[in-house]
């Protein structure tokens, strides 16, 4: 295990951070979506380990507006293998998490922002606690809160007219606001998997699924969106399919 201390000797400290980013490394170009697994389980304790990872995860307005369900029911997993179209990369996986974005939790995760913020002591005299609370009762339910899309509308309008002036937030509809949590949520499925990678595990994340059908099994509510389910285990022979092919860094970065 690799030990940060940030007062620790310069040259020592520059080491270690070069282990660190061998490490990191290693773990990225170790990840492959896999597709066929060895039936060796994942143990709880590394599941349970690398979901503390994935909510540390970066979080648009900190709404963290993820669930993650680790489908253990032998009856729910076969279901589960089912609404995933019965793909290798399900029927072959020993552990299946399923990633939830609660986008109809946001006033909930909300409320837990404003306790926090009210509770915490604050080292220095300034405005944060006022600026927190303006931000969770005002902005943030502005933003989320609408009514069969007629409130997005308006929104829309509003943000179109104030960005005539000066910059302004403009993904304000309902449609816009939910993908946006479901971007946050991806940041913390991504984690996830790389936090599986560091126990020794593989994955592969899966859209390709009956979200309906999921939802239903887990007894979710229709304000519950699956955005992803997550097989994890061991790579079996066969199990990565082919070599391994991007775009290169010209293709996709540039300097503005």
């Amino acid at each position: 295990m690799i030990i940060f201390c940030p007062n620790m000797d310069e040259p020592y400290r520059d080491q270690q951070m070069k282990e660190m980013d061998k490490t990191f490394r290693a773990i990225l170009e170790r990840r492959r979506s896999i597709r066929r697994y060895l039936p060796e389980q994942v143990p709880d304790e590394v599941i349970k380990r690398c979901i503390e990872a994935a909510i540390l995860a970066p979080s648009s307005s900190n709404l963290q507006l993820w669930e993650y369900y680790h489908v253990k029911s032998p009856a729910k997993k076969e279901a589960l293998v089912k609404a995933c179209m019965s793909q290798p990369a399900a029927k072959t996986a020993p552990n299946l998490i399923v990633v939830v974005t609660r986008h109809d939790y946001w006033k909930q995760r909300c409320d837990a922002n404003l306790d926090f913020a009210r509770k915490v002591a604050w080292e220095e005299p300034d405005d944060k606690p006022i600026r927190a609370s303006t931000y969770f009762t005002k902005t943030i339910p502005t933003l989320y809160f609408d009514f069969l899309g007629i409130f997005g509308f308006f929104k829309m309008i509003f943000s179109f007219f104030v960005g005539l002036r000066r910059p302004m937030f403009r993904e304000v509809r309902a449609g816009q606001v939910l993908t946006m949590s479901h971007k946050s949520v991806g940041l913390g499925a991504v984690t996830l998997m790389y936090a599986l990678g560091a126990e020794g595990y593989d994955s592969c994340p899966m859209e390709g699924m009956d979200s309906r059908r999921i939802r239903k099994l887990l007894d979710l509510p229709k304000g519950a969106k699956i955005n992803m389910v997550i097989s994890c285990g061991k790579r079996a022979d066969g199990g990565v399919y082919g070599p391994r092919f991007r775009l290169p860094v010209k293709d996709v970065f540039f300097e503005v």
